[in-house]
């Protein structure tokens, strides 16, 4: 199982000035995985994330990709090095259609002198981000529709579905089914699980633990900048996981 380790972080440490936010923190996600990602609040989560993402370096530590040991400039680098990250704001664009947002940012320019010119080739943008979205096991169909013509849980789909879209490597989601409905959270789960069999490496960030035990293969626990369990999701009942979240107990089967 070593071999198909994608992505970690390796004795991560990370401080603001005298505040301890992580402290040789390790976790590692695989192919095919989907990793949760959980602890309270000041936990350090936040901390690893941006870490991960590159928008933050770490004090001590590694991150390793592919095995090669790699450091973020920039969460551009990241980007570019296959690594999708999603924030609690899902940062959509309400008033641009779905394959506008899909292309946010790596936007498509028509072919010859209209391209040189800045006009935007949208009929081939519309087919790539419905056949994305396909591939992220989105179902539906509109990819002309603004964003803000759709659900909660639909919009989120389709962030995630951008970012499974784009990654190559790893797709990092924060609290992804944060504030919806059981249904609209259901879609979003599925397109982790399409994410997962389409051989990406998932961490799943949440403090929905009913999420976190439904969809992940491991779950990894931070408390105070530490990591204090790393262990396969079947090991946890909801009551166990809350008590090593909490510190009451040390592992699961404590």
């Amino acid at each position: 199982m070593a071999d198909d380790v994608v992505y970690e972080a390796v004795g991560v440490s990370k401080s603001y000035g005298s505040v301890v936010a992580l402290e040789g923190a390790s976790m590692a996600v695989r192919r095919g995985e989907i990793v949760g990602l959980v602890g309270d609040n000041g936990a350090g989560k936040s901390t690893l994330v941006k870490i991960l993402s590159g928008a933050l370096q770490p004090d001590g530590g590694s991150i390793r990709l592919d095995g090669d040991e790699r450091s973020w400039r920039s969460p551009r680098e990241a980007l570019e090095a296959g690594i999708e990250t999603l924030y609690q704001d899902s940062g959509l664009c309400p008033d641009l259609t779905v394959s506008g947002n899909v292309f946010l940012g790596r936007e498509r320019l028509r072919p010859g002198l209209l391209g040189k010119l800045g006009f935007l080739d949208k009929p081939a943008m519309e087919v790539e981000a419905g056949e994305a979205l396909d591939r992220a096991g989105i179902g539906f169909a509109g990819v002309r529709r603004t964003v803000n013509e759709f659900s909660g849980g639909q919009r989120q789909a389709v962030a995630i579905g951008r970012a499974v879209a784009w990654a190559r490597k790893v797709i990092i989601l924060d609290e992804p089914t944060n504030h919806l409905g059981a249904r609209q959270a259901g879609e979003v789960l599925n397109v982790m699980r399409r994410a997962r069999e389409n051989g990406l490496g998932v961490v799943f960030i949440s403090h929905t633990l009913p999420h976190i035990l439904e969809v992940t293969d491991r779950v990894v626990v931070l408390r105070l900048g530490q990591v204090v369990a790393d262990e396969p999701t079947a090991n946890f009942t909801p009551d166990s996981l809350l008590k090593v979240i909490t510190g009451l107990a040390d592992s699961p089967a404590a």
